[in-house]
């Protein structure tokens, strides 16, 4: 039986959510909450757990598995999060910058498809919803120095690639 496509849209949302609130205790660990940016980091990460919670909930009401790489995502997402604040609070901002670009974009094809689909108002509301709040971290971000970063283009085209690279293995794993 196929699986529906609600399904790989929420397992790979919340493996994104789950991914990001990784990304920002990775950070935080390394800047802890003295360094430029980490109160609005710290925000950021609050943020991105309640957006976790409610996948969380939608998946377990649903009856959708979660991605097979949850374990791998933690691990890579800390690691993603420490070293980019190791090597400053402007990279720290590159990567929100450049994931929340890429974010945007990804939920911004899923809003596409559920608007043409039109039968899951639940699901379009909420990617909705965490859409907006995707774009203000990005903006955020970007006021706060994430283009003032060492090799910003290099780091952040990395960083959106792997990026990419997630989001197709979080919707079939």
């Amino acid at each position: 039986m196929t699986e529906p496509a609600s399904h790989r849209m929420i397992r790979v949302d919340q493996a994104g959510e789950f991914g990001a609130t990784r990304i920002y205790a990775g950070q935080l660990a390394v800047m802890g909450n003295r360094a430029p940016h980490s109160g609005e980091i710290a925000a950021m990460a609050r943020q991105e757990a309640a957006h976790r919670a409610k996948f969380d909930a939608l998946m377990a009401r649903r009856g959708v598995r979660p991605t097979a790489l949850q374990p791998f995502w933690s691990v890579a997402g800390f690691a993603l999060g420490a070293a980019t604040a190791l090597i400053g609070p402007e990279a720290a901002m590159a990567c929100t910058a450049a994931v929340e670009e890429e974010i945007d974009k990804h939920y911004s094809d899923q809003l596409d498809e559920l608007e043409r689909s039109g039968n899951d108002p639940e699901l379009t509301a909420m990617v909705a919803e965490f859409r907006e709040d995707e774009r203000e971290h990005h903006a955020a971000a970007i006021a706060a120095g994430a283009e003032k970063a060492p090799a910003y283009p290099l780091l952040a085209g990395a960083i959106r690639l792997g990026c990419r690279f997630a989001i197709r293995l979080a919707e079939r794993i």
